[in-house]
């Protein structure tokens, strides 16, 4: 069975993601499948919008399929990494420049390379079982796939934290934070499939009430706590809160590798409201350019997915050890080698 079903139904273009046991994570055959659909629906009359979904109830897609990415950059060969990463921000770049409707329906864990497939879609559909995350700095790696570009534009510094913890949102707190446009219960999903091929009208697309976003109540502590302009101060003001959300959100800080988070932030920062998605990727594709020579991303995949023993060995000890020219280092352009959307 292919890992990826792109066909034509109706008046839609269709792509599943199809490897359920494998939760959908995306490979670099898969994104460039993606991607080539994309470029023939756009010049093809009688495709009037796009649904993107996948089988299985697990997962969306949640995350790339990084094990050659390993191999590859143990064995010292950085390139294919880098061709992977270039190819799929491109990919990224078409989704959320796209000129006809895409509807992307998004059961399950959604994380990393997920996000980048079905988060830049004009039309994103959660139901009841939908976690969306940006893990990212949990591998030593920073959000990526155009995921700096959703996280600068959330609301005050949701952002920050989504991004810096890699905290998951269910339903309600992905339509908050911008990473989702409307609710509907699973059981819904495949009529209102039906009638988007039938039809060819996004118009028909009506969400429901979705469910109260938990982080809500913490919006006032999130702001003030990552609203600092280091990493060092926002673990500084989490331990001076206290209460059980600044307790697991340090948690989570503290598991994740210190030059990610800090290199993380400052993109944010430069980022800001104003964010756009071909921006946001060009700086993405400078951390990952140099993420298997320089960062932990390695040392992130062998604790996380390799070994599984879940014990990284960062190189820097907490986020006081981080030197902001580390982190210009990592963000700094790459001249001849900067992201091209050609």
């Amino acid at each position: 069975m292919a890992d990826i079903l792109v066909r034509c139904e109706g008046r839609a273009g269709r792509i599943t993601l199809n490897r359920p046991k494998a939760l959908n994570a995306l490979s670099y055959e898969m994104c460039m499948a993606v991607d080539a659909a994309l470029r023939d629906w756009a010049r093809d009359d009688a495709v009037a919008l796009i649904v993107i979904d996948a089988t299985g109830e697990k997962a969306f897609c949640a995350g790339g399929d990084i094990a050659e990415m390993y191999a590859t950059g143990r064995a010292g060969d950085y390139g294919y990494g880098r061709r992977f990463w270039a190819d799929e921000y491109r990919m990224n770049a078409r989704m959320a420049e796209y000129a006809k409707p895409v509807v992307s329906f998004l059961q399950g864990f959604v994380m990393g390379g997920g996000v980048g497939v079905g988060c830049h879609a004009s039309h994103r559909v959660v139901c009841e079982t939908s976690q969306i995350a940006m893990p990212e700095c949990g591998i030593g790696l920073v959000p990526d796939v155009g995921g700096s570009h959703l996280l600068a534009r959330a609301p005050g510094q949701l952002g920050a934290y989504l991004g810096l913890s890699g905290a998951r949102m269910g339903p309600g707190d992905a339509l908050l934070a911008g990473f989702a446009d409307l609710y509907l219960p699973l059981s819904e999903w495949d009529r209102v499939k039906a009638a988007l091929v039938a039809s060819g009208d996004i118009s028909i697309l009506r969400g429901q009430k979705g469910p109260e976003p938990a982080l809500a109540a913490h919006r006032q502590i999130i702001d003030h706590v990552f609203g600092a302009e280091t990493v060092a101060e926002i673990v500084a003001r989490l331990e001076a809160e206290g209460g059980g959300f600044a307790a697991d959100a340090l948690k989570l800080l503290r598991r994740n590798a210190p030059l990610s988070m800090a290199c993380a932030l400052a993109m944010l920062r430069k980022l800001g409201r104003d964010s756009t998605i071909r921006a946001a990727l060009a700086q993405e594709y400078r951390f990952t350019w140099r993420a298997m020579e320089y960062s932990d991303f390695l040392e992130g995949i062998r604790a996380a997915i390799i070994d599984k023993d879940r014990s990284p060995r960062w190189q820097h000890g907490s986020a006081e050890d981080v030197l902001q020219a580390e982190v210009a280092r990592m963000l700094a352009p790459l001249g001849a080698d900067e992201l091209s959307f050609d």
